[in-house]
């Protein structure tokens, strides 16, 4: 698999990851104000989603989204740490500790790919934009 193709999957996995742990958390959050908020995140990573499968398919390659075992061990773990704690402070936490990760991983794919094209490299880096985002949003429900 090429360079362009590995970003692009990384940025389709990343998004896929926020699409699914958001969708599932919405069920579960009670507070209204963070709700709304969990669901303009949803959004952002949709699009985001969206915009890297259709590059993806542009560029002749598929899609390589999460393995049944990673959304699995993903939903068992919300679950887990949502069975006693289910404030919006605690979700916010678990949230931020995500999009962190997502950064990291952001930032390390942004310099391991430093010869992708630009449509790449803007979507790379607007995930990253919304991951940092994010963060700052989900401190002011801690």
């Amino acid at each position: 698999m090429n360079a362009k193709a590995e970003l692009l999957n990384f940025v389709y996995q990343n998004a896929q990851m926020g699409v699914n742990t958001i969708s599932q958390l919405i069920g579960i959050v009670e507070d209204e104000e963070f709700q709304k908020h969990l669901k303009t995140q949803l959004d952002e990573y949709e699009n985001i989603l969206g915009r890297a499968k259709m590059a993806l398919v542009e560029s002749g390659h598929d899609e390589k989204g999460l393995s049944a075992l990673e959304k699995i061990r993903t939903y068992i773990m919300i679950n887990f740490q949502t069975l006693t704690d289910r404030s919006a402070s605690h979700i916010a936490e678990m949230l931020i500790v995500g999009s962190n990760m997502g950064i990291i991983n952001a930032i390390k794919n942004l310099k391991k790919y430093k010869e992708v094209d630009k449509d790449t490299r803007a979507l790379m880096e607007r995930l990253l934009e919304i991951e940092e985002n994010n963060v700052q949003q989900l401190k002011k429900f801690l």
